[in-house]
């Protein structure tokens, strides 16, 4: 026997192999696996779907060679479907609805598959933390460009203080605290709790600096420090969490990197020849 003999999401039905799709390599069905996931309304479904296909844009891995949108007759009618690779239901499943059973046996499955051909078990955490972290990068390209339209002469001084607010120290220290080297992004180590925090911050800032119409250096240094402090604030409250003090995670671009060891392997998975009995 090996991984794919032995693993299933269900007991009492097929199982996730049993609805793969010959195409010279294998595919399945996006309303077979709601099913498979437990989910009585395929239009929600669609939410781990399109969560899906932003991380392989992320990752910079083809969507159109992993989610192939198409009609097909269903009970006598025609519905919208997808055909999705093996990488693309693992990264659904990983962006499903972890209160489902199904949900968290499926991200068992595939984790221990992924675990047979890479040394780092990829988990729905993973994938999460490069859609946040994709999303940072998004709302810190937005909150630069207003800073600028707002009269901001020296963006890195404004960048620090709403570090320095949320952290209760200045970039430059921060980054000694965490032992992260100065020549790469603080963002790149944070995990999910940390970097949905900044993410916060970025996109709060940007909001009271249009909302309150914040000009000049001072004034949106201000604001910036003002927000992060406010942040801190309420992980303080709800947690009893100071940022500084959480901990740093693997390097995102490692995370990246196998991600996309996990779509290579299972690609290999499902174009092997199938073995003689």
């Amino acid at each position: 026997m090996n991984e794919l003999d032995v693993f299933h999401f269900e007991k009492d039905r097929k199982s996730f192999e049993d609805y793969a799709q010959p195409n010279g390599g294998l595919f399945w069905y996006a309303r077979d696996l709601a099913e498979m996931l437990g989910y009585e309304s395929f239009q929600s479904f669609k939410n781990a779907i399109n969560k899906a296909t932003r991380a392989c844009l992320t990752l910079e891995i083809s969507v159109a060679d992993n989610f192939i949108q198409i009609d097909r007759e269903v009970d006598g009618k025609s519905e919208s479907d997808w055909k999705l690779s093996r990488f693309a239901c693992y990264l659904v499943a990983m962006n499903g609805d972890i209160r489902k059973p199904e949900v968290a046996a499926a991200q068992a499955y595939f984790a221990t598959v992924a675990a047979a051909f890479q040394k780092a078990i990829q988990n729905a955490t993973n994938v999460e933390r490069v859609l946040i972290r994709d999303e940072v990068t998004v709302r810190e390209v937005s909150l630069n460009s207003a800073a600028k339209q707002y009269g901001i002469e020296n963006y890195p001084f404004f960048q620090n203080a709403g570090y320095r607010g949320m952290y209760n120290m200045n970039l430059g220290p921060l980054r000694e605290y965490k032992h992260v080297d100065g020549s790469r992004s603080l963002l790149d180590f944070m995990g999910n709790e940390e970097l949905a925090a900044n993410l916060f911050r970025i996109t709060q800032t940007e909001a009271r600096i249009r909302s309150e119409n914040v000009r000049g250096q001072r004034a949106l240094e201000s604001t910036a420090h003002h927000v992060g402090r406010k942040v801190r604030e309420t992980m303080k409250e709800l947690s009893n969490t100071v940022p500084e003090n959480l901990p740093i995670a693997q390097d995102i671009k490692q995370v990246r990197s196998s991600l996309k060891s996990t779509h290579k392997g299972f690609a290999k998975i499902d174009h092997q020849p199938k073995r003689s009995e």
